[in-house]
């Protein structure tokens, strides 16, 4: 509402009855918008799959160039740039072309590398490779490609490591995502949320009088008279109950 000074008030309790009034139209876009967000999930979205390979590095008197680091046990497994060195090694293009050539996949280096995830486990020596693909079969192949290669890789760096694989890859069961119940919970939320903004919006840029209780609360207008509203319920009603005494004595004609 406008006040005298021409700054914007809002009603909140005006706001939250005008809700209240809507909360079935509400309900009911947030339900239609839930079933837009869970169709548009299982026809239009291409379910992606997770396959994930686990390694463990150790490395003691490592050697990187001509310089020797020696490093204890406990030191190493609190080690994060370490991890962090051999993760770096994984995303090589020396890697991952040698990952796609002996895979055979039709992927680019830039295309397969925004398909692998690595990070290490608790902050310890082992860390994961996770493939994401569309083909549950591929992140397989490729995750378990990618653990039987890297361990060359990363002895031809640095000097003194090995790793070993922990735990091969297994073809995904289930999909990892798209989340049809996460979706069709955000396509409600959603819905909800803008057909609530509808109706605050209408009810903000609504500027007629409803009634004389909008005036005394609002501009604190006493109100002199009301004129009745000759089109309502009850003075139609009462006019039909006048016309009809009246047609009872006129008969047939009307």
């Amino acid at each position: 509402m406008n006040n005298e000074t021409g700054e914007l008030e809002i009603d909140l309790l005006r706001m939250a009855q005008a809700l209240w009034k809507k909360a079935v139209g509400i309900v009911i876009a947030g339900v239609l918008a839930a079933a837009v967000a869970l169709g548009y999930t299982a026809f239009f979205v291409t379910p992606l799959y997770k396959a994930e390979a686990l390694m463990y590095v150790n490395s003691n008197n490592i050697s990187v160039g001509s310089t020797k680091v020696s490093i204890s046990q406990a030191e190493l497994s609190a080690a994060q740039t370490l991890v962090d060195t051999y993760i770096v090694i994984l995303n090589t293009r020396a890697t991952l072309s040698e990952v796609i050539a002996q895979t055979k996949v039709n992927y680019t280096y830039e295309q397969l590398k925004k398909m692998i995830s690595a990070q290490s486990v608790n902050s310890t020596e082992v860390f994961s490779i996770t493939v994401t693909s569309p083909d549950p079969k591929e992140a397989e192949v490729l995750a378990n490609a990618i653990a039987q290669i890297l361990p060359q890789k990363i002895a031809s760096i640095v000097e003194g490591s090995s790793a070993r694989i922990v735990d091969y890859a297994v073809e995904p069961s289930e999909k990892a995502s798209p989340s049809l119940r996460g979706n069709m919970l955000l396509g409600f939320v959603i819905g909800v949320i803008g057909a609530c903004g509808v109706v605050v919006i209408r009810e903000l840029m609504d500027d007629l009088i409803h009634d004389s209780d909008y005036l005394i609360q609002t501009y604190d207008i006493p109100v002199l008279a009301v004129i009745p509203d000759l089109l309502s319920n009850q003075s139609a009603n009462a006019y039909d109950v006048s016309a009809g005494q009246q047609s009872k004595k006129r008969g047939k004609f009307l």
